[in-house]
């Protein structure tokens, strides 16, 4: 069975929580999930390593529970990110943890690894893999994805640096499989936008730090609801990957965010011994504009359900600019 397919019936919004560095634990993906969207984590903010064991039941046993309280409202699947890299001495470990649990769906990052999707399929799982340009898509479906996540220009953290609307039509040319667009979204019309671009997902995380369930510091993510999309800089020197950041954090840790050109960058390390350089650089994406509050998560996906379902309702009759007659017909 197709990842598109396994996913009829299951999800409320065409939406993926993407996996938030630190942040993202299994609070957050359980309310995510019985919300009715996919959510996810990166196996990585297990720690110790063993912890993920652990995690991976809490979250099967919690969705269970959910799923026979609430029968008419079933969960969603969940995902767990796996960075790839080479670095990340953990991969083997967490990999086997997730064929151990059968998880649904893996979010595989930085490099694109046969023998990683061949232990996901093993079971049946599936596996989307993240990119921000048309090369390292092509390499990560050559070595045997199932879909991919494009990582537009906004999007938090590790981000490209093309227009979603760029990336979307070159993939698309190519490839008719799953996909999760990412770059700015935090509103239900954001979410219908990248349906009509051809994406089968959005992609959003920012909004989703400012919860309850999200494991950040209270100061992050009140200088989420603070920040604008002008706030965000865009760098490569937090963790040698190019990404998005909050301009007052960057301030906070001594640095200029309007000149960063006298900074090292940070080589890309994922291993278990690696150092985080700047330990207080938060990352955001262009959609922060839209955080207003710190909203539990039932209570943010209940926004952008409705926003998506008025956006919906607005768009089903057409364009007033193309069809002029169309809002008086609406109205009567």
């Amino acid at each position: 069975m197709s990842l598109l397919e396994s996913l009829k019936g299951r999800l409320r919004l065409p939406l993926i929580g993407s996996p938030l560095f630190i942040i993202s634990v299994p609070d957050l993906v359980v309310a995510q999930c019985t919300s009715g969207m996919i959510g996810s984590m990166p196996s990585l903010n297990a720690r110790p390593a063993e912890q993920l064991d652990e995690w991976l039941a809490e979250i099967r046993e919690r969705l269970a529970a959910h799923d026979a309280a609430h029968p008419d409202r079933p969960s969603a699947p969940f995902a767990i990110n796996l960075i790839v890299h080479r670095s990340n001495d953990r991969l083997e470990h967490d990999l086997a943890l997730c064929v151990k649990h059968k998880v649904p769906l893996i979010i595989t990052s930085l490099g694109a690894r046969p023998e990683v999707n061949e232990a996901i399929h093993s079971y049946g799982g599936h596996v989307i893999h993240d990119v921000i340009n048309q090369t390292f898509a092509h390499k990560a479906i050559e070595k045997g994805a199932d879909g991919l996540v494009l990582v537009a220009a906004g999007a938090g953290g590790h981000a490209g640096a093309q227009s979603p609307f760029a990336i979307m039509q070159e993939t698309r040319a190519w490839f008719d499989g799953p996909i999760a667009l990412s770059g700015a979204i935090a509103h239900g019309r954001s979410i219908l936008a990248a349906e009509a671009m051809g994406a089968d997902f959005a992609y959003m995380g920012t909004a989703f730090i400012a919860t309850p369930e999200a494991r950040a510091v209270e100061d992050y993510k009140h200088m989420l609801v603070e920040s604008g999309a002008e706030d965000i800089v865009y760098t490569n020197l937090i963790t040698g990957v190019h990404g998005n950041y909050l301009k007052p954090s960057l301030r906070a840790a001594g640095l200029d965010p309007e000149d960063l050109r006298g900074q090292e960058a940070s080589q890309m390390n994922f291993g278990t011994e690696r150092k985080r350089k700047w330990k207080d650089i938060w990352g955001a994406g262009q959609s922060v504009s839209g955080v207003k509050q710190v909203t539990p998560t039932a209570v943010l996906v209940d926004r952008l359900h409705a926003e998506y379902l008025e956006a919906r309702r607005a768009l089903g009759a057409g364009s007033p600019l193309v069809d002029p007659g169309w809002g008086r017909r609406t109205a009567a």
